[in-house]
């Protein structure tokens, strides 16, 4: 799905996905592998930044979106876009949510 998210400069920012499967059920993602990036334009050479991604609770589908106050810091004020992919335990990678990002400027430094 397509999800835009906006991340306030200088901050920290933390989101939580609950991936459920196509029955509303949650899944399962006990060994699976979480990646995620924001970059400038999909034909970016370089992630601007790579996104921390936890599982918070794997029976539940439930996974943490982190990055910290001094990465946000580093990225520059405006529209970028992201994805999020997972590699289950039988190596398939699905693309999980993608969108576009803002980043807000910091007043405060």
């Amino acid at each position: 799905p397509y999800t835009e998210l906006t991340i306030n400069q200088g901050a920290t920012f933390e989101s939580d996905l609950d991936l459920v499967g196509d029955d509303g059920a949650a899944v399962n993602v006990a060994g699976y592998v979480f990646a995620g990036q924001i970059r400038k334009s999909y034909y970016s050479t370089n992630p601007t930044a790579n996104l921390t991604l936890n599982i918070v609770n794997a029976a539940n589908g439930n996974v943490n979106i982190y990055l910290s106050a001094a990465t946000t810091a580093n990225i520059k004020a405006g529209r970028y876009v992201y994805d999020i992919k997972m590699t289950d335990t039988s190596n398939t990678v699905t693309r999980i949510v993608e969108g576009v990002v803002t980043i807000t400027p910091q007043v405060t430094k």
